[in-house]
C-alpha cells in the first residue's frame, strides 16, 4: 500500500490535472459556439452552389470544362484537414487512418498519391514521409489563425492549378463533418474533378443535365463562377472540421474531467483507509507500551 505522502500527491496532481481539463473544455465550448455558427450559416450556401456548379459542369463542352476534366487517373492528392493541437480524442487519428486505407487502395491499383497537410498535426506526420512532395506548401497551419476565405481562397486556386495542369488528376479532400458537440462524420469527398450530378433513381428521365440561361456568359461563367465555387467548398470544409475540432475537445476534455473526478474518489478513499490504518496501528501501539510497562 502506498505511503500517505504518495497518496497525497497524487491527489494534488490529479486535482491539478482536473482544473486544466475543466478549464479547456470551457474554452472550446466557446469556441464551438462561435464555429458552429459559421458553419451553420455556409453550409446550405455551399451544398446548392456545389449543385449548381455540378450541373454548369456537366452542360459545358470538353474544351470548357477545366475542372471538369474525366481522364485517367495515375497521380491522386489527398488533401488531409486536421488540426493544429491534440488532446481532442480520436478527431486526427481518424483521418490519419482514412488516409491510409485509401493511399493503400489507390497503390495497390497503380496509382501514385500524395498528401498535402492543411493543419500542423498532418504536416508534422507526412512531412517525412514517401506521401509528401516538395512540391506542395508546408503553410497550412497558417489557415487556422483567424480562419476565412481570403486565407482559403490561395490554396483553393493551388488545388485547382495543380489539376489544370496535369500535375494530378485528382483532388480528394479528407476531413470531420460537423454534426453535433459529441458527433464528427468522417468525410472523404471528391473535389476535383468536378463531378456530374447523380441521376435521380426515382425521377423518370435519366438526364442529370439541367438547363441553365447563363448570363452574362458561358465564358464568364467558366472563368469566374466554378473557381469560386470551388473555393467555397474548400472553405466549407475547413469550418466543418474547425467546428468538428472544437466539438471533440470538449468532449475528450469532458471525459477526462469526468475521469479525474473518478479518480479523486478513489484516491481519496485509499488516503482514508491508509490513514486510519496509520491511526489505528498507532493506538495499537501505545496500548501495547501501557500494557508494558503495567507488567
Amino acid at each position: 500500500m502506498p505511503s500517505l505522502k504518495e497518496v497525497r500527491n497524487r491527489i494534488v496532481s490529479v486535482n491539478s490535472t482536473k482544473q486544466i481539463t475543466a478549464a479547456m473544455k470551457m474554452v472550446s465550448a466557446a469556441k464551438l459556439r462561435r464555429a458552429q455558427d459559421a458553419i451553420t450559416r455556409m453550409r446550405p450556401y455551399a451544398e446548392k452552389l456545389q449543385q449548381i456548379l455540378s450541373n454548369v459542369s456537366a452542360s459545358l463542352d470538353s474544351s470548357e470544362g477545366r475542372y471538369s476534366q474525366q481522364r485517367e487517373v495515375k497521380k491522386v492528392l489527398l488533401v488531409a484537414i486536421v488540426s493544429n493541437r491534440g488532446l481532442a480524442g480520436a478527431f486526427n487519428t481518424q483521418v490519419f487512418r482514412q488516409i491510409r486505407r485509401t493511399a493503400a487502395q489507390l497503390e495497390s491499383e497503380g496509382k501514385t498519391v500524395h498528401v498535402l497537410p492543411l493543419g500542423k498535426k498532418a504536416l508534422d506526420t507526412y512531412r517525412r514521409t514517401k506521401y509528401f512532395s516538395a512540391e506542395l506548401p508546408t503553410d497550412g497551419a497558417s489557415l487556422y489563425d483567424g480562419l476565412n476565405f481570403d486565407k482559403v481562397a490561395p490554396k483553393a486556386e493551388l488545388l485547382m492549378e495543380l489539376f489544370a495542369n496535369g500535375t494530378y488528376d485528382q483532388v480528394v479532400l479528407i476531413y470531420n463533418k460537423f454534426k453535433n458537440a459529441a458527433v464528427q462524420v468522417l468525410t472523404e469527398e471528391p473535389y476535383l474533378p468536378v463531378a456530374p450530378p447523380k441521376a435521380d433513381a426515382n425521377a423518370k428521365a435519366a438526364s442529370s443535365k439541367v438547363d441553365y440561361i447563363m448570363e452574362p456568359s458561358r465564358e464568364e461563367i467558366v472563368e469566374n463562377i466554378i473557381p469560386k465555387s470551388l473555393k467555397i467548398q474548400l472553405y466549407k470544409a475547413l469550418l466543418d472540421s474547425n467546428a468538428a475540432e472544437h466539438g471533440a475537445r470538449m468532449t475528450a476534455m469532458h471525459k477526462a474531467t469526468d475521469n479525474a473526478d473518478a479518480l479523486l474518489k478513489d484516491l481519496k478513499l485509499s488516503y482514508n483507509k491508509a490513514r486510519q490504518a496509520a491511526i489505528t496501528g498507532e493506538i495499537l501501539e501505545i496500548v501495547g507500551g501501557a500494557e508494558a510497562l503495567k507488567g
